[in-house]
């Protein structure tokens, strides 16, 4: 694979969504075809897993290429994987969300029996979910088994929900309403 190769690839896959492409020449599909997938991966727009089907043959090479135009796009500002060294591992993550699904369903049973503090547990029920929506995109993108756009898109769905000078200070959420103890008998 020839630097023009990589070049070429670059290219295709910054253009605009939906620029029309000819497809290559069957003497330079191979070589074109590689150029993209070293470069998409790279990019971590393509998981590797992903060589065997995208752009497997000539006839998907413009639908294939809008696809990970599109990605390019959807993923320009996301974190890269490197982030994720950052975050609490997959089992941690897992005890985390345990404990904030038994806290919810806590609220819940105490809102049943103490209907005069509904609000209280409707305000501590809303906050620990939100709570479980970050942590659960951090479980997404410790994954090991899902796509690297899918890690890096839970990655960026973290990030906004938290704030990126917090993200980028490497600071975490609680796991639960901890201030919302104190609604306990």
């Amino acid at each position: 694979m020839s630097a023009s190769d990589l070049v070429l690839a670059a290219t295709l896959l910054s253009a605009p969504v939906g620029t029309p492409e000819q497809t290559p020449p069957e003497e330079r599909w191979v070589q074109v075809r590689d150029a993209i997938h070293k470069t998409a991966v790279a990019w971590e727009i393509m998981d590797p897993r992903e060589e065997r089907y995208l752009m497997a043959s000539r006839d998907d090479f413009e639908p294939d290429l809008n696809l990970l135009r599109t990605r390019f796009v959807e993923l320009a500002n996301a974190p890269k994987l490197v982030d994720c060294h950052r975050l609490p591992d997959r089992r941690t993550v897992n005890e985390l969300i345990k404990f904030n699904r038994a806290f919810r369903k806590h609220l819940e049973q105490r809102e049943v029996f103490e209907p005069d503090r509904a609000d209280l547990f409707h305000e501590a029920m809303q906050e620990t979910d939100q709570f479980y929506r970050q942590w659960d995109a951090v479980r997404d993108a410790q994954c090991d088994f899902y796509y690297v756009t899918v890690r890096r898109a839970a990655l960026q769905k973290f990030r906004d929900s938290l704030g990126a000078d917090a993200f980028a200070v490497g600071a975490m959420p609680p796991y639960v309403p901890e201030w919302r103890f104190a609604l306990a008998p």
